[in-house]
């Protein structure tokens, strides 16, 4: 016989065993809620990764094609400097070509007018009496009886900057080209030279017609060419040189000296002086 108490201890033990039971297989709420936060929360930080990862590509995207651009537009530079290479080595060999040509030019001039200075004066007596009495006449002209060389400041032909010989030098000029048309001295030719002073040409009206003291120093001696040729010197007797400043005769230190060095020199040469004449006068390049 089962004691009272027994029977009634036995449904209450059944009842905790299935409790256990149950309970070690059901998942707390909080727990389940607190998964469903995790899972919800990657799954933002999936998309958000996702939408960088997408504005990333399309950035890539973007530099590709400007890396591309650049790529080309580097090519395109690197064409036009290669011409531009090629041209400025094309220029560099003419401005060489022409600096040979004027230096030759240059040296040639040089021995001839060396060769003028050393040769004495080809003049008769009574030319040469004639050009030193000229000489007392115009105290700014000058004339040498060793070497037959005449000289006239550039001030006492022409104005500052000016080709145009004053109207006061054409007597003198005059007087010049009758003495060389007269008796033994109409044998002879003339080379007519212009020189500068270290000034460049600056003033607009100035540099409008003579760009550089070159053209102003040849200019202005084929100007006293032109001014003989109206008095009377035939022109086939008559040559014209320019020197700009680059044969002074001082040291253009101050205005004074400056003056002497704006000058045109008149050399007389031999009936059988050449200048010109066995000069290449071809194409240099």
């Amino acid at each position: 016989m089962i004691p009272r108490d027994s029977r009634l201890v036995r449904p209450i033990c059944l009842c905790l065993c299935i409790a256990a039971t149950a309970g070690c297989n059901a998942v707390p709420m909080y727990q389940y809620r607190q998964a469903q936060m995790q899972t919800l929360s990657m799954y933002r930080q999936s998309r958000a990764l996702s939408g960088q990862m997408a504005a990333e590509r399309q950035q890539l995207q973007q530099v590709a094609t400007e890396r591309q651009q650049f790529e080309q537009a580097a090519a395109q530079l690197q064409g036009e400097l290669q011409t531009a290479q090629s041209q400025l080595q094309v220029s560099n060999e003419r401005l060489a070509n022409l600096g040979s040509e004027r230096q030759e030019l240059h040296s040639r001039y040089s021995n001839l007018l060396t060769s003028l200075q050393s040769g004495g004066n080809p003049l008769s007596g009574n030319a040469t009496k004639r050009f030193e009495d000229l000489a007392r006449k115009y105290p700014e002209f000058e004339f040498d009886p060793y070497t037959g060389v005449s000289k006239f400041t550039g001030d006492l032909l022409f104005a500052t900057g000016s080709s145009e010989v004053r109207t006061a030098a054409k007597p003198l000029l005059a007087e010049f080209s009758h003495i060389m048309n007269e008796g033994e001295a109409r044998q002879f030719n003339i080379l007519v030279v212009g020189h500068t002073d270290d000034q460049p040409v600056k003033k607009a009206k100035t540099k409008s017609k003579h760009a550089n003291n070159w053209e102003l120093s040849a200019h202005r001696a084929t100007s006293v060419v032109d001014a003989l040729s109206k008095q009377g010197l035939v022109e086939r007797r008559m040559g014209v040189a320019g020197y700009s400043m680059y044969q002074p005769v001082a040291a253009n230190s101050d205005e004074s000296s400056r003056q002497r060095n704006r000058r045109v020199e008149i050399f007389i040469l031999a009936p059988d002086a050449k200048i010109a004449s066995t000069w290449d006068a071809g194409p240099r390049f």
